[in-house]
């Protein structure tokens, strides 16, 4: 059947000769006056699109080439303005009507529930277009502003009630507060908070100093509450837990965990790190465990801790950060525990590939002992050549192989746990926080101090605080 034409061939009594460059169509502006001419758009996505459709993918667009109206729907043409104007296309426009589909567009398909006749439906509410939107906004952009307004502690949603994630969920079990925080309480770790507390407003200064905002008068921004804050960063320590992780469990976004994981680190190593924490011997004597019968000279027991780091993909001096024990990129510490188990010395992080020989000669250890003092460590651990004093390294403190169970080895195997028993030193460290790396590890074992109650039965809560007395002290004259 013969396709009837929807206009009239018209000669046009113009000079100048336009031809559509569509496949199968003889409009030009030499016969067809009321047909209109555009040319191809310069964005090249949208011009891409106008070249496979009408099917030229090889065509050599120049200033000449033109598709005519009659391949445009007529709600994408605007109509001129005055007489003498010309038809405009709408932005976006794409020719869809063409010789191959008979200038008509192919009418939508039918779902498969309008073939079937529907039992009728009872008339009902028409749900608010706004409340869906709110159900499925996952698909929409979101702004870390707006992700970072502190929501309430409890949030209704669908008639459920749903608590927020936080120290005051916990703060009634503590096993839980244990679990999150490895502070033995809650009662004690509101005693670490309450020593830590008055030197908040400083640390609130220094974030402020460090964006460039600071001034007088001014907030400091927080999404959180600090002591959630403090929260977040002790459960980092304890569980190692990924940073969208945290992100996800305190409604924040993924650079706000970074910022507070910085900060408080920052801010509790300068804290913590103003007390003293290396003890005298005297007092060391006055706590001596009854295990240490046969020690009883020793002063400090020393074990070495890595961390393992995120790889660079850049191949970064790879030979300096490579354990020679584990096929990982790794940093090793010195840790220093009294008999007691007090944490009496930590060291800055070495790269992987140092022994454990050129880290007591870089730390810093050897000007603190004197030749009246003793060491305990490892059978593995040799420094005999460069320490001025005793070392002691008991056959059966550390062969696993050996079945007895010394009181002593208990012992000395319960104070290293209470420091390495955070998921921090077995989890992967991120590299975005290489920064900060010295001031987290710092930070965990110094905690040790001040999450558990008194070690042993000899030494009373009162000489415990004494230690914290100073802290707090220290604080308050900052």
């Amino acid at each position: 059947m013969k396709r009837v034409k929807k206009f009239i061939y018209q000669r046009s009594t113009s000079c100048y000769t336009q031809q559509c460059c569509v496949p199968l169509c003889h409009a030009s502006a030499k016969y067809n006056s009321v047909v209109s001419f555009f040319s191809f758009p310069s964005d090249q996505q949208i011009r891409h699109r106008w070249l496979v459709a009408i099917r030229r993918d090889d065509l050599e667009i120049k200033k000449s080439a033109r598709v005519c109206s009659r391949h445009f729907p007529k709600g994408d043409i605007r109509k001129p303005k005055s007489e003498k104007g010309r038809p405009l296309l709408k932005p976006g426009s794409v020719p869809v009507l063409f010789e191959w589909n008979n200038y008509s567009l192919a009418p939508p398909r039918s779902s498969f529930w309008e073939g079937e006749s529907r039992p009728p439906e009872e008339e009902t509410a028409v749900p608010d277009l706004r409340d869906i939107l709110a159900e499925h906004d996952y698909s929409v952009p979101y702004d870390p502003a707006l992700v970072d307004e502190e929501n309430t502690t409890v949030q209704e949603l669908d008639g459920n009630w749903i608590e927020k994630f936080g120290i005051h969920k916990f703060a009634s079990s503590d096993k839980d507060i244990r679990f999150f925080t490895r502070f033995a309480s809650f009662d004690l770790l509101m005693r670490f908070w309450a020593l830590i507390e008055p030197a908040l407003p400083f640390m609130a200064k220094f974030r402020l100093a460090q964006g460039g905002m600071l001034n007088e008068g001014s907030s400091d921004g927080r999404a959180l509450h600090p002591i959630e804050e403090c929260f977040m960063f002790l459960n980092y320590l304890a569980l190692g837990s990924e940073l969208q992780d945290l992100a996800d469990r305190y409604r924040v976004h993924q650079a706000t965990v970074c910022r507070v994981i910085i900060s408080w680190s920052n801010f509790l190593y300068t804290i913590l790190g103003s007390v003293r924490i290396w003890i005298p011997q005297e007092q060391i004597q006055k706590h001596m465990p009854a295990v240490f019968e046969d020690y009883s000279d020793t002063t400090v027991i020393l074990t070495c801790s890595e961390l393992m780091c995120q790889t660079p993909s850049l191949p970064i001096l790879p030979r300096e950060v490579i354990s020679q024990y584990v096929s990982h990129a790794t940093l090793k510490g010195l840790i220093g525990l009294a008999p007691h188990g007090a944490v009496t010395f930590v060291s800055e992080l070495y790269t992987g590939l140092i022994i454990d020989k050129q880290i007591v000669r870089e730390s810093g250890l050897r000007s603190l002992l004197k030749p009246e003092m003793a060491v305990m460590v490892d059978k593995d651990f040799i420094i005999d050549d460069i320490l001025p004093c005793r070392i002691y390294r008991p056959a059966f403190l550390f062969e696993k192989s050996q079945t007895s169970a010394s009181d002593l080895r208990v012992h000395v195997e319960r104070s290293i746990r209470r420091v390495k028993e955070r998921k921090l030193f077995e989890s992967e460290f991120p590299i975005h926080l290489f920064g900060s790396i010295n001031q987290i590890y710092t930070v965990a074992c110094l905690l040790v101090n001040y999450e558990n109650g008194p070690f042993v039965e000899s030494m009373s809560e009162e000489d415990n605080l004494d230690d914290k007395l100073s802290l707090q002290a220290s604080v308050l004259e900052a």
